[in-house]
């Protein structure tokens, strides 16, 4: 895998060519800052609205002014995020609760530290021309997914609700392109597409669509988009990565605060992007964003919904195991928590922190 990364600054090349040619120690001097820390953050898919606090901070100079110097990585393959984070090919990384948990289980020592997305984005999609205004009018319709085993387990979750059998219903895996098999009629549905995103897009395409988060039709209320890191990363850079997830709040604080200028630095780093899109998804993700009980910060992991989602996920053999939450998830690392609060963080061990709960059974 090739990862992006940042070229080096012509500003600082020409600084030490200037310092050897005056012929001057290179030693650092006494009084003089030390170097920015560098990390480096693999997103989770191309750059998009969903990461434009990320861009935000990274163009305001908030992680510049918070001493680091940080490599904002776009993976070829969307399904490696987590291996290569728990391969130490990239510091920190973006991903979603069913993989955190997941990897978990397999032995992967990756810890989830900050809520991007704070509540599910997955949704059933649908066409109006399709009739299917409830779940009960899946019966007998053909559904698209990504191919992914928690996909296939919450459709048939809101069949199950539905009072319907999970083979009352046709499951088809479309990979990426759930829109296309949407609007092309391969499928009559698709579950697996997020609201902000395609539903925005359908919408702006004045297509009439029914889009329905999973989280009204049955499937307990998750964190969409977490960032993670390996436990021995964390304990190593506990400092430096404490100042990305404080910078990383600044920069979506801004995006809350004037989208229209916030997802500028987004739309600069990409390109291809729509900007009437990604100006319209910012403005519908804002309040996802952030976590619904309004004295926490941003970035803030909620134990019991957590809880709740690996119990569902264990009843749907999902999870063959219970998986300690207190090694998978901390809130230690956002502002207010963590250092000098009493708790502490999971060590470079994996082993569990008594000072947490376990979960729902544990």
């Amino acid at each position: 895998m090739t990862l992006r990364r940042p070229a080096l600054f012509l500003t600082a090349a020409l600084a030490a060519l200037g310092l050897a040619a005056c012929g001057e120690k290179s030693e650092q001097t006494a009084g003089t800052a030390p170097p920015p820390a560098k990390l480096s953050v693999l997103l989770d898919f191309f750059p998009n609205a969903n990461h434009s606090g990320f861009f935000q901070a990274q163009a305001s100079g908030a992680f510049a002014k918070a001493g680091l110097d940080v490599a904002l990585q776009t993976p070829d393959d969307p399904a490696t995020v987590l291996k290569l984070v728990a391969a130490g090919k990239a510091d920190l990384g973006i991903s979603y609760t069913p993989e955190i948990l997941k990897a978990r289980e397999q032995g992967q020592n990756i810890t989830a530290i900050a809520s991007i997305v704070t509540r599910p984005l997955t949704s059933l999609v649908s066409l109006d021309k399709t009739g299917i205004a409830r779940p009960e009018d899946l019966k007998g319709k053909t559904v698209g997914t990504a191919g992914i085993e928690y996909q296939t387990a919450y459709l048939d979750t809101i069949a199950k609700n539905a009072g319907l059998q999970p083979d009352d219903v046709k499951q088809v895996g479309v990979g990426f392109n759930l829109q296309s098999a949407l609007l092309s009629g391969k499928v009559d549905a698709t579950l697996g597409a997020f609201w902000n995103y395609e539903g925005t897009e359908l919408e702006l395409k004045n297509r009439k669509a029914r889009v329905v988060p999973v989280d009204k039709l049955g499937i307990p209320t998750y964190d969409e988009l977490v960032l993670v890191a390996r436990a021995d990363v964390l304990t190593e850079k506990e400092s430096s990565i404490r100042r990305l997830v404080r910078a990383i709040g600044h920069g979506y604080e801004a995006v809350r605060a004037n989208p229209e200028e916030g997802i500028k630095p987004l739309l600069a780093a990409n390109k291809e992007l729509d900007p009437e899109l990604q100006l319209e998804v910012t403005k519908r993700t804002l309040e996802a964003f952030w976590p619904a009980d309004k004295t926490k910060p941003w970035g803030w992991l909620s134990h019991d919904t957590w809880a709740d989602y690996a119990q569902w996920m264990l009843e749907n053999d999902l999870l063959q195991k219970q998986i300690p939450l207190d090694v998978a998830i901390t809130s230690d690392f956002l502002p207010g928590e963590g250092a000098g609060s009493g708790r502490k963080t999971p060590d470079s061990s994996g082993r569990p922190n008594q000072n947490l709960p376990g979960y729902r059974g544990s």
